[in-house]
């Protein structure tokens, strides 16, 4: 299986080149790798906030700062040789309390409109969906983790961490659009809700090719 996503490295190696300065500048203000990851734990809670209230081109404005920081923490780490195990394992944890936060914000959002109208069903698919994209984001963090415990280095799959974070904050945005925006934000955790679950499948698959070839070797 080829290593595909959907966000190209050329993309994704581009953005952390932007941010180069920036991490200098922070890095020259005295701020911690680690400082970073709880800022954007604490962005992510904040976006949850906003979801929750419903606003969802604001939260996506706030994401966009949350995922700003999740990229300058490792460069900054990298830039002041402060790479550890710890704060790779801190990072990782973190991650995963930021997107809980996140989808708990959009999950109370749709709860809301079961409550407003109790004939529609549609809060309740939507919350249900919510959670198969909060699943599905947790289980692609997890393949890679167990896959790396087996020695093998895991990072295929269509929608990884930095396309949900993408996916979220595009979506976000045009839901700021009237009448159809409710609906693009719905689209865009549907998109997730797929994708995230797909990619963790290929990489199941994805490891499963790699421990078998590693056994015919042996």
């Amino acid at each position: 299986m080829p290593e595909f996503s959907i966000l190209s490295e050329k993309i994704k190696e581009g953005f952390v080149r932007a941010m180069a300065p920036l991490c200098k500048f922070l890095s020259g203000l005295g701020l911690s790798p680690n400082a970073l990851t709880l800022a954007g734990l604490s962005l992510s809670m904040v976006t949850g906030l906003i979801y929750a209230g419903g606003s969802f081109f604001w939260a996506g404005v706030v994401l966009i700062l949350a995922g700003i920081c999740d990229v300058l923490d490792g460069q900054m780490a990298r830039l002041t040789d402060k790479i550890s195990a710890f704060g790779a394992f801190l990072d990782s944890a973190i991650d995963r309390f930021s997107e809980l936060f996140i989808f708990l914000g959009l999950a109370w959002h749709f709860s809301g409109l079961s409550a407003e109208n109790p004939e529609s069903a549609l809060g309740s698919v939507v919350v249900l969906i919510i959670i198969l994209a909060l699943a599905g984001s947790f289980l692609v963090s997890y393949t890679r983790a167990r896959a790396e415990g087996l020695g093998v280095d895991c990072k295929v799959g269509w929608m990884q961490r930095p396309e949900r974070l993408a996916l979220l904050i595009l979506g976000s945005l045009l839901a700021g659009l009237p009448v159809v925006g409710q609906y693009i934000m719905i689209g865009t955790v549907f998109i997730i809700a797929v994708l995230s679950n797909y990619t963790a499948v290929q990489r199941i698959i994805y490891v499963k090719n790699q421990l078998s070839g590693k056994s015919q070797e042996e």
